[in-house]
């Protein structure tokens, strides 16, 4: 499991994001495009700029993640605009069905600021990175891609997290030019099963 920071979120921002999330998801059911937001009746805390991750399940299987890696604006209208994406741009789905609606639970990750890693090699990196806690990014210009740090449950030796990520950037699995750039953040992590439950 996925190490746990200090929360800067108690359960009532909680539930106010992942209310944002599934408004914009059911707004972009009925109006086809994420909705406008009211930013000065939100929790101030929902106001800062922010990057998130919005990632849909539907009877435990992934129906469809997008986010932010860098924050660009509010964390409500990020949030409500990577739902709206989530549900209905993910190129690896379909776009999500008023009868689906029910059935999606909603995980929401907010990313802390990308930090970039001096490292010289991957064995360099196998050594930096923290198991279960880090997000990770590779750059080299062309190609990019990121791993949340809940890919850990699933990829639990940093090898294969990283040769996934490689993999999954288009990057060869030897591939390491000078220009390659590593970041990597942490993230505070919450669905709905879990924060309505409490």
């Amino acid at each position: 499991m996925v190490r746990m920071r200090s929360a800067e979120y108690n359960v009532e921002h909680r539930r106010e994001m992942l209310g944002i999330a599934r408004s914009a998801i059911g707004h972009g059911l009925e109006h086809h495009r994420p909705p406008q937001l009211q930013l000065h009746i939100l929790s101030p805390q929902l106001q800062r700029v922010r990057a998130t991750f919005v990632t849909l399940t539907r009877d435990g299987s992934l129906r469809g993640c997008v986010g932010s890696l860098e924050p660009q604006r509010p964390l409500a209208e990020d949030l409500a605009r990577n739902a709206f994406d989530t549900a209905f741009s993910d190129p690896r789905f379909l776009p999500v069905t008023p009868a689906e609606l029910t059935a999606l639970n909603i995980e929401i990750s907010v990313l802390s600021p990308l930090c970039v890693l001096t490292v010289e090699s991957e064995a360099q990196l196998l050594e930096f990175i923290r198991p279960f806690e880090d997000g990770l990014v590779l750059d080299d210009g062309q190609r990019r891609a990121t791993f949340l740090p809940k890919v850990w449950d699933s990829l639990q030796e940093p090898a294969a997290f990283v040769a996934e990520l490689k993999r999954k950037a288009g990057m060869p699995c030897d591939y390491w030019p000078d220009s390659l750039r590593v970041l990597r953040y942490h993230t505070e992590t919450f669905c709905e099963r879990e924060v309505f439950a409490s």
